[in-house]
């Protein structure tokens, strides 16, 4: 780890009035400074300015500062939410994890953690080894050819799902984006991840009110049950009436370079019978689009799989 200098702002004022890199739980930056992935000359931790709360009086607030534990637990966070938090990792990292943080987490590519390899996420024009590589856990889905690093975050997945939005501050203001476009595909620039401006700070976490959110969950398969990252993943909220779907959310994890809203699936669910037959109707385009690389084209079908499971799991009392 290269030397740098820490200061510890107590208000949001200070905080993006100070350039340098936010420090919240440390779980991911600690991380990559280590391995010098990272090398900021100086650090904010943000810890005392005032960023937290869970708010579940109109939809949903949190706090950025929250910890991924504590949001878990919070009677009123939705189904989905809490799961994806639950099977994100060990209790010890969710008991520091800030939900801001994890959101804002980088990709866990071995070549992108490995500074002996080219990257193009750490250095631009450098190069993906990835693409010709070893690439099984890689993306099928919005990837370029500078690019096939999935997103990490298990989370994000169940907030693209259900429409949240980042209030997010600067010395020059507040402003609202929509998580689903806070993330930015890859392209010819994938070393520009998402739309935080520089000195910006995640403040809010905010989920519209959705009434049939609570009818919601989020299935990962990994390849062990504990501390690992998705192979695939399914968001999946929806509205049931009459045993048929009025309405649904659907996002994958595991198989993209950002968290993945599947309209397409939700649109094929909508008037559809809560059926097996039905379900992997529906899931048959989720993969539409894709790019599958030497080693991971399981991911198409595994992701159409997953969808269903998720499905299956939300509506065993309306079959």
């Amino acid at each position: 780890m290269r030397p740098f200098e820490l200061t510890a702002p107590t208000t949001v004022e200070a905080a993006v009035a100070s350039p340098g890199t936010f420090l919240a739980g440390g779980t991911t930056l600690v991380d990559l400074m280590k391995l010098n992935v990272l090398a900021p000359s100086q650090v904010l931790d943000i810890n005392e300015v005032p960023l937290r709360g869970i708010d579940t009086a109109d939809g949903l607030r949190i706090g950025a500062l929250e910890r991924m534990s504590d949001i878990a637990g919070h009677p009123g966070v939705y189904p989905a939410i809490s799961r994806a938090l639950l099977l994100s990792a060990s209790q010890q990292i969710r008991n520091m994890a800030s939900i801001g943080g994890n959101l804002m987490q980088r990709t866990r590519c071995s070549y992108f953690r490995d500074v002996t390899m080219p990257c193009n996420r750490r250095e631009s024009d450098s190069g993906c080894p990835a693409i010709s590589g070893a690439n099984r856990m890689h993306a099928v889905l919005g990837t370029s050819e500078s690019c096939v690093a999935t997103h990490a975050s298990d989370v994000a997945v169940a907030l693209v799902a259900l429409d949240a939005e980042l209030r997010l501050v600067s010395a020059t203001g507040t402003r609202t984006v929509e998580l689903g476009s806070f993330y930015r595909l890859p392209g010819d620039t994938p070393e520009v991840e998402n739309e935080l401006r520089p000195g910006e700070l995640i403040a809010e976490v905010r989920v519209p009110p959705l009434e049939w959110a609570s009818n919601s969950t989020y299935v990962k398969v990994r390849d062990r049950q504990s501390y690992e990252f998705a192979l695939c993943s399914a968001a999946v909220a929806l509205d049931v009436r009459d045993s048929h779907i009025v309405d649904a959310r659907v996002a994958a994890g595991g198989v993209a370079t950002v968290p993945w809203r599947l309209p397409e699936v939700e649109a094929a669910l909508r008037g559809a019978p809560v059926t097996v037959a039905a379900f992997e109707e529906a899931a048959a385009p989720a993969a539409e689009g894709a790019r599958p690389l030497s080693g991971n084209g399981f991911k198409m079908s595994l992701l159409r799989r997953t969808i269903v499971r998720a499905l299956v799991e939300l509506t065993e009392g309306s079959r």
